[in-house]
């Protein structure tokens, strides 16, 4: 995680709040939430899954924005929306290339539910009915009498 934090930092973004990763208490494995603002598309920490505590916020025009912008990576594990408009949580929600869209959430599930990533986040689904599909060999046998 340290990494990702230096990373943002040698790129030129700035660290709004945290940063430090053992949390400021000199040890440990802990890794203090981290914001970082001034962040280009182009950044390691604006491209690749972290799987820590660790956010960028970067500004944005409209929904088609975000959407293009988010989708161009080689990742689409999952991503979290933070709104009080459901209606374009909804419609950005259709637009990511995402396994999983948590909107006004995290990381929430169900055995039931379909779980799995896009592009370079993953091969098929683990849980819930698509899980099975990897198990299968359907057939279909079509026959006039």
């Amino acid at each position: 995680m340290k990494g990702y934090i230096d990373s943002g930092v040698q790129e030129g973004a700035k660290v709004v709040a945290g940063g430090s990763p053992d949390g400021g208490n000199g040890g440990g494995y802990f890794v203090e939430p981290t914001l970082f603002t001034g962040v280009e598309d182009s950044m390691r920490i604006a491209r690749e899954e972290i799987f820590g505590p660790v956010l960028v916020a970067m500004p944005f025009e409209d929904l088609e924005e975000v959407a293009r912008r988010a989708n161009d990576t080689e990742y689409g594990l999952a991503a979290g929306l933070w709104t009080r408009d459901i209606s374009n949580a909804h419609k950005l929600a259709a637009m990511l290339q995402a396994g999983n869209v948590y909107i006004n959430t995290w990381g929430g599930g169900d055995p039931a539910a379909p779980f799995g990533g896009y592009k370079a986040s993953g091969i098929g689904r683990e849980k819930g009915r698509a899980n099975l599909d990897a198990y299968l060999e359907t057939k279909t046998v079509w026959v006039q009498l």
